[in-house]
């Protein structure tokens, strides 16, 4: 019987395991920061969702597949509300 230890380290687990880095990355961020700025939060999120999606494209887990889909959703909407948060901030300036 195989085990997923005794799979090869192949490039997309590679960059699935990139992708894992992004968003512990992010959450480390999230929790350390005294002030988080929303487009690296929002965006290093997005980014490890897609990593993650490559690599489970490759290997596929319906599961976790579903999971970064819903990641991405929220990172891609965290990411328009900073936006138009900075330009309602900016139009309050003017």
């Amino acid at each position: 019987m195989t085990t997923a230890l005794d799979a090869p380290l192949d490039w997309a687990s590679i960059v699935g395991l990139c992708g894992t880095a992004c968003i512990i990355g992010a959450y480390a961020y999230l929790t350390l920061a005294k002030q988080t700025n929303p487009f690296i939060l929002h965006g290093t999120n997005l980014a490890g969702a897609a990593l993650l999606t490559v690599s489970l494209l490759v290997h596929t887990n319906w599961a976790s597949l579903v999971l970064e889909f819903f990641w991405a959703s929220i990172a891609v909407f965290g990411i328009i509300r900073a936006l138009r948060d900075r330009r309602r901030n900016r139009e309050q300036r003017s």
